[in-house]
Order: structure tokens, then C-alpha cells, then sequence
């Protein structure tokens, strides 16, 4: 049996135990970080979140030897894989991950690099002075010349597609023109929360669109709530004011006076009166030809068929506010 040095038995213990007392685990993807963008990283993300690196296999050992204490950690083992640490975090998977999503920063390629996304350059003009600029452009495989005392790029030009490797002098030029293709920062791969494994694509949500689905279905719960007669403590005030305007409604058509219809419906009498004096115009006195010059004239009857179609009221929206509607989400949904 190989000896195993003494300080990896401790580094597998120390993490196995860091790791079972966590409430969040995940593997971190760090290819590409510069040592001192790293610690940087790790020293802005200090009591949200903690990160480990040793070699991959003792992260694995460190995986199965916590997994007795938490069930299906050991799952966790399969995103490790190239250059990987540990995270050990109180943050939930979600927020965890645009935390570490945060660190991430353009940097510039050096040459040998594979191109994360097609590098292509426009045409037109460079900050760049007529001199020995332009053969570096050339060689990079860029269309360059000289116009007007002025380094131009002629036309667009494709250098490097996505997934080829970056040339050195192409890496050269990108530097200077301030073309920085690469990304860089601390890639969240998977995290482990109560037994279940959370891969990156599941992490990576859009918030806003989420949050604007969860308003759209808040709305259109208050709104079904209020149009099938559901009270709640959300929809009670805008069910009233509906009942309020229904009631109204029907005693001004059904001619039932009181105080709050009378005046609607004297309104609505004296539009019927003016509107029988237009018919008859050589029975007015002049009060009531003043009258009926002074009130607004009805829209014409593009038609021609003499009759007026009746006017189908229109449910007016209730507006509902961004709380209103998810507080009455939650109250009709538990």
C-alpha cells in the first residue's frame, strides 16, 4: 500500500469536515484566473463564502468521506473535473452563484487561447498613427491602410471563429485596439443543498424575467379572484368598489331614486329631453334652443341606416399595484 504523506490526510480531513458542517457545497471552475485576480476573488467573497483548492482526487476523497454525514453529496464528485476548488457557502445554490458569477472580468488574450465566441473586427477607422502599426495589422490578417494620414480597417474581417485557438499576433492586436475576448472568474459548475445537486444551467436564471412571470401571475390571480367572487383580504376593496358600480348601475336604468342616483339620473333625463327637442326644433322656445345649441353634438351616423347601435358598456380594468398583486397570489395559492 502507498504511503500517503501526513499533511494530505490532513487537508482531506479538514475539508471533509468544512464541507458536512456546510450548508452549501459546490465545485468552482478557476482555468484562466490570474493568481492575484484570484485572491482578490476570494478576499471580496470573505464571509459569503470560502474556497478550498487541492488537487482534484483529494477533493474527491473529501467528497465521500463528508457524504457519510450528508446523503447524495457523493453525486456532487462528478463536476470535478479540470482546474477545480471547493466552495463552502451559507448562501442558497441561486444566490451563490450570482455572487461568483460577479467576479467574472474581460481580460486579454495572449496568444495560444481558445476563442470563447467568433472574433471579428469592423471597419473603419483605428486610434492608431500612420507608422509600422499598420504591417502588424496586416499580419494579423487585418485590412489595413492608410487614408487621410489615418490607419483604417477596410472592410469587416473574421479573424479567429469560436472554439479555434488565438494566434499570438492576433493576440497582439486585439491588445491594442482593446479587444479583450477572454473571460475570466470563478464558474460555478454544480452545488449540493438538503441532497440535491443543482447543475449550472438550472442555476443560471434570468431574475428579471422570473420576477416579471411571478407579477403577471399575481395580477391574473387577483384579477380571476375578483371576476368569480372570491373575497380575500387582497381583492376585498376592489370587489366592493365593483359591487358599488354594479348597484349604481342597475338603479340608475331601473329609475330607483336616492341620493346618490338622483343626480345621474336627472342627467340622463335631461340627454333624453334634449335629445327629443332636436327632432322638433320648430316647437322650442328659446330657452330651449339655447339649450340644445349649447349641448355637445352626438357623433354622425356614418352608416346611413338612422339608427343608433346602444353603447355596450365597457368593464373598466382594475389596476392592481406590483404588492397587491402578489400578496393576492399568495393568499389564493397558500
Amino acid at each position: 500500500m502507498a504511503h500517503v504523506a501526513s499533511w494530505k490526510k490532513d487537508a482531506v480531513g479538514d475539508l471533509a469536515k468544512l464541507i458536512a458542517k456546510s450548508k452549501v457545497v459546490g465545485i468552482i471552475d478557476v482555468h484562466g484566473v490570474p493568481a492575484p485576480a484570484f485572491q482578490t476573488m476570494r478576499t471580496n467573497l470573505r464571509g459569503k463564502a470560502e474556497i478550498t483548492m487541492l488537487k482534484n482526487t483529494l477533493l474527491k476523497i473529501a467528497l465521500e468521506q463528508a457524504a457519510k454525514d450528508k446523503k447524495g453529496l457523493d453525486k456532487l464528485a462528478i463536476a470535478v473535473d479540470g482546474q477545480c476548488a471547493i466552495v463552502t457557502s451559507s448562501l442558497n445554490p441561486f444566490k451563490l452563484f450570482k455572487q461568483l458569477d460577479a467576479t467574472k472580468t474581460k481580460m486579454p488574450a495572449k496568444g495560444g487561447e481558445t476563442a470563447p465566441d467568433d472574433i471579428e473586427i469592423k471597419a473603419g477607422d483605428t486610434p492608431f498613427k500612420p507608422g509600422p502599426v499598420v504591417g502588424e495589422l496586416q499580419k494579423a490578417g487585418l485590412p489595413a491602410a492608410i487614408e487621410q494620414g489615418k490607419v483604417v480597417i477596410k472592410k469587416d474581417k473574421l479573424l479567429v471563429k469560436k472554439g479555434d485557438k488565438i494566434p499570438r499576433e492576433v493576440a497582439l492586436v486585439l491588445s491594442k485596439l482593446e479587444i479583450y475576448p477572454l473571460t475570466v472568474g470563478l464558474d460555478l459548475h454544480a452545488a449540493f443543498e438538503d441532497g440535491m445537486v443543482y447543475q449550472k444551467d438550472v442555476l443560471a436564471v434570468d431574475e428579471v424575467e422570473v420576477l416579471n412571470r411571478v407579477r403577471a401571475a399575481a395580477s391574473g390571480a387577483l384579477n380571476l379572484s375578483v371576476f368569480i367572487a372570491f373575497p380575500t383580504k387582497q381583492n376585498i376593496q376592489v370587489m366592493l368598489s365593483k359591487a358599488h358600480m354594479d348597484a349604481l348601475n342597475l338603479a340608475v336604468n331601473a329609475d330607483i331614486p336616492n341620493k346618490e342616483t338622483i343626480k345621474l339620473m336627472l342627467a340622463k333625463a335631461n340627454a333624453q329631453m334634449l335629445s327629443l327637442a332636436s327632432k322638433a326644433p320648430a316647437a322650442l322656445d328659446d330657452e330651449l334652443k339655447a339649450a340644445l345649441t349649447s349641448a355637445p353634438k352626438p357623433p354622425e351616423d356614418k352608416g346611413g341606416e338612422g339608427k343608433k347601435e346602444e353603447k355596450k358598456e365597457e368593464k373598466k380594468e382594475e389596476k392592481v399595484s406590483e404588492s397587491e398583486a402578489a400578496a393576492g397570489l399568495s393568499a389564493l395559492f397558500g
